[in-house]
């Protein structure tokens, strides 16, 4: 047989094979795709609110600067700094001498002003004077009893008290200082209560009003936290800044927090209850987000509004109802209508 004959049986033999081969694949059935496994979640629905944060300058529930009313040498000083004192406590003594020696003659002369009143009373019921006489008596008798509460007055601006309980500053003066009208002696501050002011933008002003819960942190106290409400939100916002001012009350039994400090705030508006899921389920595509649902172990590809977001969770506004279930991890081996083998999240962490 010649090596051309040979060439063409082989090619022959070598296009039937092939034939063989491809018919008896393609004719061959496919087995179903084998289910994807993935872990999936139901959907909750879990107490919700929006968390706002700002920062926040600590003020005293009642503040201010004691100052001497006149020009007089200070005689006692009742106090030390930091000291804890009530209302109308006596703190800082001047002299007054002259007001005291006039605020006696003074007393004196509406005493005996007051007796010729009463004797002349007396007259008058008996027809002895005239009733004009007793009316200038009368006129006397007040004049004297004005100059003695004018002396009264002025002697009183000598004795400095507290206006209200709370605790003292630095003392600023020291027996025999010559102090005039205006000078410093001492700060008072009530820091039972701390107001507390921060600035939210405009754009929360709907879930603000007073009453709502507030949580107050410092760097000086770390660990910590004061709970306080809200007492007041402002009348304007600011043309600028876009932001309005709101003030707490918070309580301060301890007077850890003194008037000045800066505070972060947290405060949770618009509590409510919400459809929760964990955050790692929604794919996000642009401005549109969906999840995969899981239905008889189909996997579906469903669009979501998604609201709040908080530490690994997110509120679900529309798309999905409590007690569905959405995957959480194979979301990327996914596409919609796709068979999968739910296995329990405990189970795939192992």
């Amino acid at each position: 047989m010649s090596t051309r004959r040979l060439l063409a049986v082989g090619a022959a033999c070598a296009a039937l094979w092939l034939s063989g081969c491809g018919g008896e694949s393609a004719g061959a059935p496919r087995g179903p795709a084998p289910a994807i496994g993935v872990v999936a979640v139901p959907v909750e629905t879990k107490p919700w609110s929006d968390a706002i944060e700002a920062l926040g300058t600590a003020n005293a529930n009642e503040s201010l600067v004691l100052t001497a009313k006149v020009t007089e040498t200070v005689a006692r000083v009742n106090f030390k700094d930091g000291d804890v004192v009530e209302a109308g406590q006596v703190l800082v003594e001047l002299t007054g001498r002259a007001e005291t020696a006039q605020l006696e003659e003074a007393r004196a002369a509406a005493k005996e002003a007051q007796q010729q009143y009463e004797r002349q009373a007396d007259l008058v019921k008996q027809g002895t004077i005239a009733r004009s006489q007793l009316d200038a008596q009368i006129a006397l008798r007040d004049a004297a009893v004005a100059r003695m509460n004018t002396i009264r007055a002025r002697l009183s601006d000598r004795v400095i008290t507290a206006p209200f309980a709370g605790v003292l500053g630095f003392r600023r003066v020291s027996e025999g200082t010559l102090v005039t009208p205006g000078t410093e002696i001492t700060t008072l501050d009530d820091i039972s209560v701390i107001k507390l002011d921060f600035s939210v933008p405009e754009t929360v002003l709907s879930a603000m009003r007073v009453g709502l819960p507030v949580r107050a942190t410092s760097a000086a106290w770390p660990g910590r936290s004061f709970d306080g409400t809200v007492v007041s939100i402002g009348s304007r916002v600011d043309p600028v800044s876009r932001a309005v001012t709101v003030r707490a009350e918070l309580p301060n039994p301890e007077a850890l927090l003194k008037p000045g400090m800066l505070l972060g705030v947290a405060i949770d508006a618009a509590p409510r209850e919400a459809v929760v899921i964990p955050e790692i389920a929604v794919v996000s595509v642009g401005s549109r987000h969906y999840v995969f649902a899981v239905a008889d172990d189909v996997a579906r590809q469903v669009e979501v509004s998604i609201g709040a977001r908080r530490a690994g969770e997110v509120e679900i506004v529309r798309g999905l109802e409590p007690g569905q279930r959405v995957v959480t991890d194979g979301i990327v081996k996914l596409r919609d209508g796709a068979k999968v083998a739910v296995a329990a999240p405990a189970a795939a962490a192992s």
